[in-house]
């Protein structure tokens, strides 16, 4: 009599129901499903909702921008040398030179009326150039814009978020040198126009300092960015207008000083606060020049490490 088949190998008979309760088409168990995939998790791997599967890819421009200037603000407000530079400072020197003779400004001006917007473009100069170029400087030193440089984050990303940091900055030190300036009696005599071109004279002067302190972070070493910085910024004090009426130099080097772009900015700004001028051209175009200037040379010459 022959055999038949060994338990072993006796072929799965499927009954009209399908697999067996408990397993898959594949053979694999389901937990419990009799084998049956809900359609709310068909075709998610590993049966996982669709709120729950991985989404691999960077963060939307404007996001990763917003997250680094959240990022730069912290740690401006966190360095108090960095305090004393872009707050402390200006606020001294419009409080000492305003309430104590130690410059004569000329007739026909007070001295805080004189000095409101060379404090204004010092503020812009100290935040937009002097503090951006150190910070930056030593952030390449330590491999921090090597490491941002792997990430996501583009370099005109990077340039955004730093330019955000500083016109947030910039607005606050504008609040507090106005209030300021108020209280110890300044009294602008602007016209109308001056409500939309000191703004602007502020911008363009924002984006040269920034140019120029990306400029120089990204080309010297930290040790050579942190003196030449703090130089520039000690010569612009002295020669840019800002404590010093640009009259009280040789007639000769006025035309040149006033190239310079503290010079620039803050004669701008005065003739607009100051004597009612709607539009100071050459100053604003002198800005501008600046500008494009800065901003292209640090395009370019702008390294990560």
């Amino acid at each position: 009599m022959e055999a038949g088949p060994s338990p072993e190998r006796a072929p799965l008979r499927l009954g009209p129901e399908g697999p067996p309760p408990g397993r898959g088409p594949e053979g694999v168990p389901q937990g419990g499903t009799g084998g049956r995939v809900s359609p709310r998790d068909r075709g998610v791997p590993g049966g996982r909702p669709p709120g729950l599967a991985p989404a691999p890819g960077a963060a939307p421009l404007r996001r990763m921008i917003a997250a680094q200037a959240s990022l730069e603000m912290r740690t401006l407000l966190r360095n108090g040398e960095q305090l004393l530079l872009t707050l402390v400072i200006p606020l001294l020197l419009l409080t000492a030179f305003s309430l104590e003779p130690l410059v004569n400004f000329g007739a026909g001006m007070s001295r805080v009326d004189f000095l409101t917007p060379g404090i204004i473009a010092l503020a812009v100069m100290s935040t937009a150039f002097t503090s951006q170029a150190i910070a930056t400087g030593f952030e390449r030193r330590y491999g921090v814009l090597k490491r941002l440089g792997a990430t996501p984050l583009s370099r005109a990303g990077l340039i955004a978020a730093k330019t955000a940091t500083v016109i947030a900055v910039e607005l606050l030190q504008g609040a507090l040198i106005l209030l300021v300036a108020l209280v110890i009696g300044w009294r602008p005599d602007a016209s109308p126009a001056a409500i939309v071109v000191a703004p602007l004279l502020i911008l363009l002067g924002t984006a040269a300092f920034s140019g120029l302190a990306l400029l120089l972070a990204g080309t010297l070493r930290a040790e050579a960015t942190l003196a030449a910085a703090n130089l520039v910024y000690i010569l612009l004090l002295g020669v840019g207008g800002v404590v010093f009426p640009l009259t009280k130099f040789p007639a000769a080097a006025r035309p040149v000083l006033e190239l310079l772009p503290t010079g620039a900015l803050s004669t701008g700004l005065r003739d607009v606060l100051q004597h009612g001028t709607a539009f100071p051209a050459g100053n604003t175009i002198t800005l501008l020049v600046w500008a494009v200037v800065a901003i292209t040379f640090a395009a370019r010459m702008f390294r990560w490490e």
